[in-house]
């Protein structure tokens, strides 16, 4: 099972249903993420000098430790913003789910 310190949690966002899927996809393929989530969201926020609004499709990624990197990498390849989200922060789980994560998006140790 991953200790405290292996999983971590990563939340980014895209402009649609369809680039998150392709996204979500991509990272599921690879063995970067065990799961991701999608959400759709209303989001508000500034972008170059400006409140915007506009819809978007939270991605909830769940990971490893080891693994954070090449996720992060193959998110800035494939992502649509030229600046995408990226907030990560390590997690607890428990002992079933635990192992259900090393087994399903392990890439290799």
């Amino acid at each position: 099972m991953p200790t405290d310190a292996d999983l971590v949690l990563v939340l980014t966002t895209e402009a649609d249903q369809e680039r998150a899927e392709a996204l979500a996809r991509v990272l599921l393929e690879r063995r970067l993420a065990a799961c991701v989530s999608l959400h759709p969201v209303l989001s508000l926020y500034h972008w170059q000098g400006r409140l915007e609004r506009g819809r978007e499709v939270q991605l909830l990624i769940k990971t490893l430790a080891h693994q954070l990197d090449a996720l992060e990498a193959a998110v800035r390849e494939r992502h649509s913003y030229c600046t995408p989200e990226w907030i990560h922060w390590p997690a607890r789980c428990g002992a079933g789910y635990g192992a259900w994560l090393l087994e399903s998006g392990s890439n290799a140790s």
